[in-house]
């Protein structure tokens, strides 16, 4: 299958984007159940794109409740190859002010109750996620962000945490020990599933507050959030349209082989219906 549209998955603020042409909806089936909503299928910038926007037209799904396994197979179903990943998060560095973009490279898992990976009934798969983040597709996000703002940052640590509450202060400080850049709800199991399914994934972080360490700035609510997003929603837009104007549909790094060598299970072991079942993501290797 050839894999050469481009996905956005749009989070906080970001619902859809203008200027995609030939816009078509399309609802995908996947074994995992259903995505967040439709996918809009179009040209932007000369290229095929695939956006999905995380919490739904009108966000209403909380961070836990995210089927992040049926978003990234229906991503992979309509023959994604990269994605760019759009999320809100909150700076734990005082050089990430509100209104910064960051280009991160790492994470954190602090979330207890979700779902991240494809593999299971019958089928054990190991995939190295040391660099949990395609670095070809992140160095041309960053470049793209430079020519439209001057504060980005290139890497970054992203924790991801459970939520839907903010961090308490002593976990705040805690992340700051641990070396944590951002802190969001939600990055973490896509790029692992991400992975899984052989599809480069990077993400744009936002920064839309200081979460709540730093003792000169007021806590983090919704309505600092809001008032922030919206001032980034717009810089991110042009990010995303730079940064898909240099994306060549030929791709040539680690990602693409992701899962070669990570198949441990004996292949004539593995039961027929969870062969059919992720025929589309292992397939090739059975």
């Amino acid at each position: 299958m050839q894999e050469n549209r481009i996905g956005i998955i749009g989070g906080s603020g970001l619902y859809d984007i203008e200027g995609i042409e030939n816009v078509e909806s399309v609802e995908v089936e996947t074994p995992f159940g259903k995505p967040s909503d439709p996918y809009m299928v179009g040209k932007l910038e000369g290229k095929d794109v695939v956006f999905l926007p995380r919490h739904g037209k009108g966000h209403k799904i909380l961070p836990s409740e995210l089927n992040f396994r049926a978003n990234i197979y229906g991503m992979k179903k309509l023959g994604v190859g990269y994605i760019i990943a759009v999320s809100a998060v909150g700076s734990l560095k005082e050089e990430i002010k509100p209104l910064d973009m960051v280009v991160i490279d790492q994470f954190i898992d602090r979330t207890k109750v979700r779902e991240n990976t494809f593999f299971g009934n019958g089928v054990v798969c190991h995939t190295t996620f040391a660099d949990p983040i395609c670095n070809s597709l992140a160095s041309i996000i960053y470049e793209s962000a430079k020519k439209v703002m001057p504060n980005v940052h290139k890497g970054g640590t992203y924790i991801c945490m459970e939520g839907p509450l903010f961090s308490t202060r002593a976990e705040s400080n805690l992340y700051r020990q641990w070396g944590g850049s951002v802190i969001g709800m939600t990055n973490l199991q896509e790029a692992k599933l991400a992975r899984e399914a052989q599809i480069c994934y990077s993400t744009l972080a936002m920064a839309t507050d200081y979460d709540c360490w730093h003792e000169e700035e007021e806590d983090v609510t919704v309505e600092m959030i809001i008032a922030n997003l919206m001032k980034n929603v717009e810089n991110a837009k042009k990010i995303l349209k730079e940064s898909i104007k240099t994306i060549d549909a030929k791709r040539d790094c680690k990602c693409v082989h992701a899962l070669n060598g990570a198949l441990i299970s004996q292949k004539d072991m593995i039961p027929q219906e969870t062969k059919e079942k992720l025929d589309l993501i292992i397939g090739e290797y059975l």
